[in-house]
């Protein structure tokens, strides 16, 4: 049996990683839909389900899956073009939710493709999967200039947000279980720290060593 399904496609940050695996041999291809498929006007015009099926066509190639073969395709939205141009194929779809063993291999993939955009791997975890938006906000505002390239923008959630009222000031900080989110090293307290406040669902907090804030 072959499996479909997205990771990342409700990640604030980078673009949606699509992956197929025969489930008897754990044989696995994936490719991802760039971030730009995100952006405007692209976005709106919902060109990454085409991009989606590219890579579906290209990854049921190289695995050679027969029409003969049953396929369980996710039941997310970035696959409703997908799963009409297989059924028009001929193929033997059925929609799902996809579970093992390509539910791990996938999110797995993700997050080492979100360890290649720049994000700690300890803030990753932090931010649970699947990777929360406003945990993610808060490194994007980190060195926003640079990260808000990999950003899905959009995103309604994106321009509502990206623009929001920020306050910075500094501050003491005696407990050393921070991270600068600029510069991604360990603060070592106790020091002086620059903060950046904002405030969407709840107030949140980024801390930067001090001269990393100096320097954006």
């Amino acid at each position: 049996m072959i499996q479909i399904d997205d990771a990342g496609s409700g990640s604030l940050v980078g673009g949606t990683v699509i992956g197929i695996i025969r489930t008897e041999t754990l044989d696995f291809y994936y490719d991802i839909i760039p971030v730009e498929f995100f952006k405007t006007p692209e976005f709106e015009e919902k060109k990454y389900k085409d991009y989606c099926i590219k890579i579906i066509e290209e990854g049921l190639n190289e695995l050679k899956v027969s029409k003969d073969e049953e396929i369980e395709i996710c039941q997310g939205y970035i696959f409703d073009k997908a799963r009409n141009y297989l059924k028009e194929k001929g193929y033997k779809v059925l929609s799902v939710k996809i579970s093992e063993p390509l539910q791990s291999i996938i999110e797995e993939t993700f997050i080492d493709y979100a360890i290649g955009l720049g994000i700690p791997l300890d803030y990753l975890q932090y931010t649970k999967y699947p990777f929360h938006f406003h945990r993610l906000l808060k490194w994007v505002l980190a060195d926003f200039k640079k990260r808000s390239e990999i950003c899905k923008t959009g995103w309604s959630s994106y321009k509502k947000y990206s623009s929001i009222k920020t306050e910075h000031y500094i501050d003491y900080l005696y407990n050393s279980n921070f991270r600068c989110l600029k510069c991604g090293d360990i603060i070592d307290a106790p020091c002086k720290v620059s903060v950046i406040k904002f405030v969407t669902n709840n107030e949140y907090f980024i801390y930067l060593h001090e001269n990393c804030y100096s320097s954006q």
